[in-house]
């Protein structure tokens, strides 16, 4: 890669490093996510109404409630003109109900049509399968730059759209990034898609939302929006091969790695691991994190992912790795150059 690719892509990295992830419905940072704040909003402040009137309704019935004594009869006469009185009341807070809910389904629906007329011209296209538990991300070829696949972190050049093809691959999971846009199911054998476009740089926090299994609180992900030129860089330098180390201790790594279990599971692009079942891992070092989201990426958490995955995430379907001591040093060694 020329210079001013890797200059991008140092400026990338420093810009997740020091981005927090958000996660709130309430900051949009898309024109999807905006539409779905403002009918949240609508709801929250006619639901919030009826629920301080139905209080004050309450006290005014507490207060104007007969106190009863020995003296009074056990069954009162009933007062014709409170009666009616209360009829009318009950009738008028029953129809203003019925008009705040028919106003709320036409706030939705009018919201959903506003969805659905979004432009999505000339987007990004990323096919994304659910596993239990991690997401697969598959970036098709583009404007003449090839495919490649990637996992659990998704970038996307802010101010263009994003159609996003939704795949599971064993139970029902769900897509959800609320900064960007609501939630949208991933159905085993049915195929959907969902779109959305960062409006703003930054690093967002997406999430599981469907019962998935045991570890289903711990499949999250990130989505980076980049800068057209950083995502330009990042998205040249994901579908190249995997950089070779001169160092002997990571060579000895590639080594272990390409004739153990490893290579069986997992991808690294430029060498003899072709496994399908785990996450691609020829960039492994690029992605912020490990474990779909849930542990920073660094040398320490990424050898006791290896030597034992349930000790940090118990339940996932990676297997312990039976290496020796000096071997698990190497291997991670050499995971650590695959920027």
């Amino acid at each position: 890669m020329h210079r001013r690719g890797v200059a991008l892509l140092a400026g990338v990295a420093a810009s997740s490093a020091s981005a927090a992830p958000q996660q709130s419905v309430l900051e949009p940072a898309g024109i999807q996510a905006a539409h779905i704040v403002q009918l949240w909003n609508l709801t929250l402040l006619v639901c919030g109404a009826v629920f301080a009137a139905v209080l004050l309704a309450t006290l005014i019935a507490l207060l104007r409630a007969q106190r009863s004594n020995a003296a009074a009869p056990p069954e009162p006469t009933p007062d014709g003109r409170v009666e009616a009185r209360t009829r009318r009341g009950v009738i008028a807070a029953s129809s203003i109900s019925v008009v705040l809910l028919a106003g709320l389904v036409v706030a939705d629906v009018l919201t959903d049509r506003a969805l659905s007329k979004l432009p999505v011209e000339n987007p990004v296209r990323i096919e994304l399968t659910g596993q239990q538990w991690w997401w697969q991300a598959v970036y098709p070829s583009d404007g003449g730059q090839p495919g490649f696949t990637t996992a659990n972190e998704l970038h996307v050049p802010a101010g263009r759209p994003v159609v996003v093809a939704l795949k599971a691959g064993d139970v029902i999971h769900t897509f959800w990034v609320p900064n960007l846009h609501g939630k949208k199911d991933m159905l085993p054998g049915i195929a959907s898609t969902i779109e959305f476009r960062a409006d703003r740089p930054g690093v967002y926090r997406g999430q599981c939302a469907e019962f998935c299994g045991a570890e289903h609180a711990l499949m999250a992900m990130l989505v980076v929006a980049d800068s057209p030129e950083q995502y330009s860089a990042w998205r040249a330098h994901q579908a190249s091969v995997a950089d070779t180390s001169a160092d002997a201790l990571a060579q000895r790594g590639r080594q272990v790695f390409e004739r153990s279990t490893c290579a069986g599971c997992h991808t690294v692009r430029g060498t003899s691991a072709q496994g399908t079942l785990g996450p691609d891992l020829t960039h492994l070092m690029s992605r912020q994190t490990i474990a779909a989201g849930m542990f920073a990426n660094t040398p320490a958490t990424l050898q006791q992912w290896v030597r034992d995955p349930n000790t940090l995430k118990p339940g996932a379907r990676m297997p312990a790795v039976p290496l020796a001591a000096d071997d698990l040093r190497a291997v991670v060694a050499w995971l650590g150059t695959l920027q």
